[in-house]
């Protein structure tokens, strides 16, 4: 089982920020980013995810 630690601060700020505008978008018409909405949530999650697996990341 692999040990988990705190993803740095950047990497927590970049992922809620793509969770957060991927999430209006799906509300409000954003132009393209609407249409990338599902994908720029899972980016998110996906760099969360590394962040709290990968050591240093």
């Amino acid at each position: 089982m692999p040990r988990l630690s705190a993803p740095k601060k950047l990497t927590w700020l970049i992922s809620v920020i793509l969770a957060v505008v991927s999430i209006v978008a799906w509300f409000v018409p954003l132009g393209i980013v609407t249409t990338y909405a599902f994908w720029l949530l899972f980016i998110g999650f996906l760099l969360l995810f590394l962040g709290t697996t990968v050591k240093g990341f």
